[in-house]
C-alpha cells in the first residue's frame, strides 16, 4: 500500500498477477524482469506467426526471431494495419478451424469498408478472462452484485467474459446488456441490489440523469466505464451523482477485449503487460516516441495462439505517463485515451475532436447523449449539434438552453475560430425518446462536406 496525501492507495493488483504470470514472486518484479520476458515472448510470437500465418511469412522473410535483442530493434519491423486484417483476415489466423472458438466481426465505420474478423481459441478468451478477473479487482470483491450493461448473450461476448471473470473472483454478475431505456437499467440495478456498474459512459450517464437515477445514490460504490472513449465531464457527474469512483477501461477486440484498466489513484491506465507490449509512435514517422509524448498507441500480442497481431496500430492517441503512479506499481501508465486520429476533423485552419465536444456538453445536467456533425450550407462549414436530454428535462420550459449550449460551445478554440457567425452553429434539441448511442461503436463527429457538392 502507498501512502499519499494522507490517502492509503491499494496497489494495483495487476501486478502481482503479471509477476506470477512471468514466474516471479510479486517481490522480484522490476521493469527489467518484465523487459526481458517481453522480448523473450516477442521472439517466441515471431517465431510462431512465421511458421503459421502466411500473412506474416511473407512480411517476415528476412527477419529471424533471435536476432531481435532490444527493442530498438524491434521497433523496425513492419507494422500491421487494420487494413491487414479486412483484406484476407484468414492469413493472420495461426491454428486450424476447429480450434477457433469465436470470430468477432467488426463492420467499418465507412459505408464500403470491409469488415474485420477477429479470431479467438478458446486459451485466448481464457487470457481474457484472467485479466477481468483480476483487473475487477480495483473496483469489486467477493459478495459484491455487478451489472453488466454491455452486449452477453453471444458465448465469449465482452459481457459473458466478464461474466466469467466476476464469478471467479466471488462477485455475482447480474447481466443486462446495452441500456436503451435508462429507467429500466436503473430498476434492475435497485431490484438486483446491485453495487457496482459496467457500462458504457453515455449510457451510465442517462442512468444517472433519468428521473429515479438518484436513488442508486449510497448504495454503489464503483462503476467501470468502457468501449468508448470517456470524459471527465461524465467521471465528474457520475461522482456527483452517485457518490462513487468512477474507473476507466480501455480495450478493443483485436488486443483481445481486454487491455488496461485505472487503479485506484484513477491515473492511467495499468496496461496488461504480460499479454501485450505497447509503443507509442509518431503517426506520420512511424518512430517510436520518448516517454511523456503523445502519439498512436500500438501494441503486439505476447501470449496469443490463434490470431497474434505483431505493432498492429490501433489510430488512439495516448502517451505514457512519465511519473510513477500513487499506488506505487512498478507497472506502465498510459494516460487514458480521448480520441482517435481518424477521429481528428481538419477543418480550415484547425482540427476539431469528439472529446473537445464532450469535455463542454456533459456539463449539462439535461443531456445525456448528442449528435455533432459538420455539412456545407450556402458556402460555409456548419457544425448541427442534435442533443439527447435526460428524462428529467422539459424542453419546452427551458427556452435558453439551445443559447446556453451555443455559449458554451463557442469556448474551444476550434469552433470559435472556424465557425464565428451565429448560424454556422445549430443547436437541435431532439429530447429524450431517441438513443442516439444503441451498441459499443465509438462516438464520432460525422463529416458530410464531400457529400454535399
Amino acid at each position: 500500500m502507498f501512502r499519499s496525501l494522507n490517502k492509503e492507495i491499494n496497489k494495483t493488483p495487476l501486478e502481482d498477477w503479471i509477476a506470477r504470470k512471468i514466474g516471479l514472486q510479486a517481490e522480484e518484479l522490476t521493469r527489467e524482469a518484465l523487459e526481458r520476458y517481453q522480448l523473450a515472448q516477442i521472439r517466441k510470437t515471431i517465431a510462431w506467426v512465421k511458421e503459421k500465418s502466411s500473412f506474416y511469412r511473407e512480411k517476415f522473410r528476412a527477419v529471424e526471431p533471435e536476432s531481435i535483442t532490444d527493442f530498438s530493434l524491434f521497433s523496425k519491423l513492419p507494422f500491421t494495419f487494420p487494413q491487414d486484417i479486412r483484406q484476407n483476415p484468414q492469413r493472420l489466423v495461426c491454428t486450424g478451424q476447429r480450434d477457433i472458438a469465436r470470430i468477432v466481426t467488426l463492420n467499418s465505420s465507412g459505408t464500403t469498408g470491409q469488415p474485420k474478423r477477429i479470431y479467438f481459441t478458446p486459451e485466448d478468451q481464457q487470457l481474457t478472462i484472467d485479466f477481468f478477473d483480476i483487473g475487477m479487482r480495483n473496483l469489486v470483491g467477493p459478495g459484491d452484485r455487478v451489472l453488466i450493461l454491455l452486449p452477453w448473450r453471444q458465448p465469449g461476448s465482452v459481457g459473458d467474459l466478464l461474466r466469467a471473470g466476476l464469478e471467479r473472483l466471488g462477485a455475482e454478475a447480474i447481466l443486462f446488456g446495452p441500456v436503451s431505456e435508462a429507467k429500466e437499467a436503473v430498476q434492475t440495478a435497485l431490484k438486483s441490489k446491485a453495487n457496482s456498474l459496467v457500462g458504457i459512459p453515455t449510457h451510465v450517464l442517462a442512468m444517472a440523469r433519468s428521473q429515479k437515477g438518484k436513488l442508486l445514490s449510497g448504495s454503489l460504490k464503483s462503476v467501470l466505464l468502457s468501449t468508448d472513449y470517456v470524459p471527465r465531464s461524465i467521471c465528474q457527474a457520475l461522482e456527483s451523482i452517485w457518490g462513487c469512483q468512477v474507473f476507466n477501461h480501455y480495450g478493443m477486440t483485436e488486443m483481445g477485449l481486454g487491455g488496461g484498466v485505472q487503479c485506484a489513484a484513477l491515473a492511467g491506465y495499468h496496461l496488461r503487460e504480460a499479454d501485450l507490449y505497447f509503443e507509442i509512435i509518431d503517426p506520420e514517422s512511424g518512430q517510436v516516441l520518448d516517454e511523456g509524448e503523445t502519439g498512436e498507441v500500438v501494441f503486439t500480442t505476447l501470449t496469443r495462439v490463434g490470431m497474434p497481431l505483431i505493432r498492429y496500430r490501433t489510430g488512439d492517441l495516448s502517451r505514457f505517463i512519465p511519473t510513477k503512479c500513487l499506488c506505487g506499481t512498478v507497472l506502465r501508465s498510459m494516460e487514458v485515451v480521448k480520441s482517435r486520429i481518424a477521429g481528428q476533423i481538419k477543418l480550415q485552419n484547425h482540427s476539431l475532436s469528439i472529446a473537445e465536444i464532450d469535455e463542454v456538453l456533459f456539463l449539462f445536467d439535461e443531456i445525456v447523449d448528442y449528435q455533432a456533425r459538420i455539412d456545407r450550407d450556402s458556402g460555409r462549414d456548419c457544425l448541427y449539434i442534435d442533443i439527447k436530454t435526460s428524462e428529467n428535462t422539459l424542453v419546452s420550459r427551458d427556452k435558453d438552453l439551445e443559447y446556453r449550449l451555443g455559449q458554451a460551445l463557442r469556448r474551444v478554440p476550434a469552433i470559435q475560430k472556424e465557425f464565428p457567425l451565429n448560424n454556422q452553429i445549430v443547436i437541435i434539441t431532439s429530447g429524450n425518446s431517441v438513443p442516439f448511442s444503441r451498441g459499443t461503436g465509438k462516438r464520432s463527429i460525422i463529416d458530410n462536406r464531400l457529400n454535399s457538392g
